[in-house]
């Protein structure tokens, strides 16, 4: 049995909503690929993927990021967004305005589809980082509003000290 399946199977086990949680928090989507880990180019071709261009108004998305070094270990991600509603659930259909998920990217690689607000980066490269979010649609293309593509981007210095 395939990941995915078993990860479907646990979400069904455990209830709809905790184990889908469980299921997209560890990366696993019902697309065919698992986002946890960073693409490099290899298997999954979003070059194809369309962009939506929503008209600019006052309900239209926003998008902003902060990123906090954790006492512990990594970096935290808060994603701060408006009129858009994460929707694990409906990933990989149809695109219906304002909702979708977001696309992380470490030094422009991606590394990871979110469904929530805040996000635990384990580990980063040494130095100077450019962490970047994008809003997408549900069938991945690439929101923007008013011709401005809906992602940011937030420098960290990453050292081991």
């Amino acid at each position: 049995m395939d990941r995915r399946l078993s990860m479907l199977l646990i979400g069904l086990l455990f209830g709809g909503g905790i184990g889908f949680t469980i299921a997209a928090g560890n990366g696993v989507t019902f697309d065919g690929h698992d986002h946890a880990t960073g693409h490099g180019g290899g298997g999954h071709d979003h070059s194809t993927i369309t962009s939506i261009d929503l008209p600019a108004s006052d309900t239209a998305p926003t998008l902003a990021a902060q990123v906090f070094k954790d006492p512990a270990s990594g970096w935290n991600l808060k994603i701060e967004k408006t009129n858009f509603t994460f929707a694990p659930q409906n990933a990989s259909t149809v695109d219906l305005t304002g909702e979708g998920h977001a696309h992380l990217y470490v030094n422009g690689d991606k590394i990871a589809r979110l469904y929530a607000d805040w996000f635990h980066i384990d580990h980063l490269p040494e130095g100077e980082v450019l962490i970047e979010v994008a809003l997408n649609s549900n069938d991945h293309s690439q929101l923007s509003v008013g011709g401005v593509p809906l992602r940011v981007g937030v420098q960290v210095t990453n050292t081991t000290n």
